[in-house]
């Protein structure tokens, strides 16, 4: 399997982690279009009582919102400590329904897969040509 990340951009984030869930802190412009990516998301399918895969969800925003409206989510990102903020804050805050994986997608996932809504930060991406399914 072709892991296609970018190592700098991994420790970056998990560098941030710890403040991941801050509204004033880096992530403030996350947080702030998080109900417009949940509500976009929710007009393309309801997602109560669906099955959601968050790829790349660093600290668990959008997959802590989804899991809030009734699916079962399963975040996965490749940066550790992130994850393990995404962990804590959904202990702390009791938001049921939400799993968090440190786990890659494989490159060529899209052509072993019905239907695969993925999403990533381009920063994140090594080699944006082979995202696209152009390797």
């Amino acid at each position: 399997m072709t892991i296609n990340a970018d190592p700098q951009e991994l420790a970056k984030f998990g560098e941030l982690a710890h403040r991941w869930w801050d509204p004033e802190s880096d992530f403030k412009p996350l947080h702030q279009i998080n109900p417009l990516r949940l509500g976009w998301i929710q007009q393309l399918c309801p997602l109560a009582g669906k099955r959601a895969l968050d790829v790349g969800c660093g600290g668990g925003i959008l997959s802590d919102s989804m899991a809030r409206v009734g699916a079962q989510v399963l975040g996965i990102d490749l940066s550790t400590k992130p994850l393990r903020v995404a962990e804590l804050h959904a202990m702390e805050a009791g938001t049921e329904g939400v799993e968090y994986r440190e786990i890659a997608v494989p490159v060529d996932a899209e052509s072993q897969c019905q239907g695969l809504y993925a999403r990533h930060r381009r920063s994140r991406v090594r080699d944006e040509h082979a995202a696209q399914g152009h390797a």
